[in-house]
């Protein structure tokens, strides 16, 4: 999809007569003509602040030519001074209501000052005033994809197709709209028909997330691998080394993420990406050093920590740097409980009681700062019990782990602790309950194998929105 929108020039060789104020009898007629020119002549090089002044000067003696008004409001778009745009053009469009080209320009305008609806009014009165018109069609399909009207975008943009077929634009356009509305037989097509006329990086990325929707997974690996040859863009490359990894390809997916960090060693995105291929491979020592680069760049990226903290649990070797890096984030979000519980962990991973470093009062401080900042976190609550436990603090520690298991009735782990406890404390039935719960359980750590996928994929994702959204 186009990302700015677009204008049509329609301008006369000179002013019209009826136009000129009775004022522009001071100034020659032949000199406003040259300036208008000139002005044409600049906005067509691109030296719109040169145009912007050459008109500035006719204006005032052109109070009511369509021409002056409109130019000036494209210079004014060109110039992202929205505001002025939308005034001139405006204008324009009340001293022409019945032109096309006048409501289609306006309303660009609008729809770049962020007035999608007011955009809309405009490029529905051109498609009224001009049904056949390719413009009109296009633009106003563009508007509802862009308001998430993808219905409603589809037979514009069809529309659109027939009239101009050569459009790339327009047709990747309607191969995005046809993947979103998950009619991926008609995207696929289009695609195809697309890439006979222009073979680009963006067209096999598309169709590699058709092909991935579609169930096919080796075909889109090679078309995002087909895109990423291409243009080794940051995206391309993320979307490529993904693939790999939503798919357990680890090997391919570290030698991907390799390369796209070396192309882009600022991009916390790869870096985090990297790090989950490491630690799904087993690499936790390198896992731990990526995921560390990412949170230095990205000190507030929830999703960074997430990984990081899983990546420590199998690599406490560089405890300082982790502990640091969690203290950051604790501080910078004081009201996130994950990060208060993340600060917690890091401090005491690694470490045991013996360990005269180990600050458990500071440890229990921030597990129930985490725990009164969110009470439905299962973590904190599971973390809290075992300081309790280890403490034997049973009464406090079976109420945490009860707890816990309100929340998450599947966690193992708690169901094994709360069975001993309720042995330290005499209550052998209820523990023989909770050590049979974790048994089958620990038989169905498949669900946890899941759960880790899915929050691999949740990470995918989320960062291709963000990637798309920032371009």
């Amino acid at each position: 999809m186009s990302k700015r929108p677009k204008f049509r020039l329609f301008l006369l060789v000179a002013l019209v007569a009826g136009a000129l104020s009775s004022s522009a009898q001071q100034i020659p007629r032949q000199k406003l003509d040259r300036l208008y020119q000139s002005a044409v002549a600049d906005y067509e090089a691109g030296r719109y602040a040169e145009a912007a002044v050459a008109l500035e000067g006719v204006l005032p003696y052109a109070t009511r030519s369509f021409e002056v008004h409109e130019l000036l409001g494209m210079v004014y778009a060109s110039l992202s001074d929205d505001a002025k745009a939308v005034e001139q053009l405006k204008i324009a469009a009340q001293l022409k209501p019945d032109s096309a080209a006048a409501r289609t320009n306006l309303g660009a305008a609008l729809l770049h000052a962020g007035k999608a609806a007011l955009a809309g009014e405009q490029f529905r009165e051109a498609l009224r005033l001009e049904p056949n018109s390719y413009d009109a069609n296009h633009n106003l399909g563009e508007l509802y994809i862009r308001t998430g009207r993808l219905a409603e975008a589809r037979p514009l943009l069809e529309e659109a197709q027939r009239i101009k077929p050569d459009s790339y634009e327009n047709s990747y356009d309607l191969a995005m709209t046809d993947f979103q509305l998950g009619q991926l037989d008609a995207a696929r097509q289009t695609i195809h028909a697309l890439l006979k006329l222009q073979d680009s990086a963006e067209l096999h990325n598309l169709l590699a997330q058709v092909e991935e929707k579609g169930g096919n997974f080796v075909a889109a690996a090679n078309e995002y691998e087909k895109a990423a040859h291409m243009e080794p863009s940051e995206d391309n490359l993320f979307d490529w080394g993904s693939e790999m990894l939503l798919h357990r390809t680890y090997e391919p997916a570290i030698a991907i993420f390799e390369q796209g960090v070396q192309r882009y060693p600022k991009s916390p995105r790869l870096l985090i990406g990297l790090g989950l291929s490491l630690y799904s491979r087993g690499k936790y020592d390198d896992a731990v050093k990526a995921l560390l680069s990412a949170a230095a760049l990205t000190p507030s990226d929830a999703r960074c920590y997430l990984f990081l903290s899983k990546a420590y649990d199998s690599s406490p070797t560089q405890a300082d740097e982790v502990i640091q890096a969690f203290k950051r984030y604790a501080e910078l979000e004081p009201q996130n409980a994950r990060a208060q519980y993340y600060y917690a962990m890091s401090l005491w991973k690694g470490k045991r009681v013996e360990d005269e470093t180990l600050d458990l009062k500071m440890i229990q401080s921030l597990l129930q700062k985490s725990i009164a900042l969110d009470d439905t976190l299962p973590e904190a609550h599971v973390q809290l019990g075992n300081l309790y436990s280890d403490q034997h603090n049973y009464t406090e520690s079976i109420s945490q782990y009860e707890r816990a298991l309100q929340l998450n009735p599947n966690l193992s782990d708690a169901h094994y602790r709360l069975g001993t406890d309720y042995v330290h404390v005499g209550q052998k039935d209820r523990a023989k309950q909770e050590f049979a719960i974790y048994q089958k359980l620990r038989a169905e750590h498949l669900a946890e194998v899941e759960k880790e996928r899915a929050e691999v994929r949740q990470f995918v994702y989320s960062s291709k929105s963000m990637g798309a959204e920032a371009q």
